[in-house]
């Protein structure tokens, strides 16, 4: 099976409503593997090459005052389409127009104050990933489950 990695970042706002263990428990209920995860509470140097992209926004000093803050959970999750899946549980950005039972419908009400950030392709994954974790980060482990969440046929693409 071709797993994909990807970032996710567990904002001030779960930190501090105490979600952590609800949005995490998520991921894993789904299938995926958790292979990094750590708290840092994150400065302005390295949220504005994380968020270099939306630099000329009006609302990007708002992110990053929003974003240092409080300390954050960082994550890896593993699995087959692991970005698209991912981005898919998060739901939209806009929390008030996030389906129920995405973790944005369930736990925000604000386009900015909405719990999750969560990589938007393979590439973005890739370096968000080279951003906030070191190789020696990252755990390589096969759970024991594999025939429960995937077909056989689904093992080898």
């Amino acid at each position: 099976m071709a797993a994909e990695r990807t970032l996710i970042i567990l904002k001030p706002d779960a930190v501090n409503r105490g979600l952590c263990g609800k949005v995490l428990a998520r991921f894993e209920e789904k299938g995926f593997k958790i292979v990094g995860l750590k708290m840092m509470w994150l400065g302005r140097e390295i949220l504005e090459k994380h968020y270099a992209h939306l630099a000329s926004k009006p609302f990007f000093p708002d992110l990053v005052g929003f974003m240092s803050s409080s300390p954050v959970i960082l994550g890896v999750v593993e699995g087959r389409n692991a970005v698209e899946a991912v981005r898919n549980m998060c739901g939209v950005t806009d929390a008030n127009k996030a389906a129920p039972g995405t973790i944005r419908g369930d736990f925000a009400l604000s386009t900015s104050r909405n719990i999750i950030h969560a990589s938007d392709s393979i590439e973005t994954a890739k370096r968000e990933i080279s951003l906030f974790f070191k190789d020696e980060e990252l755990y390589n482990y096969e759970l024991n489950n594999k025939q429960f969440l995937y077909a056989g046929d689904e093992l080898n693409r």
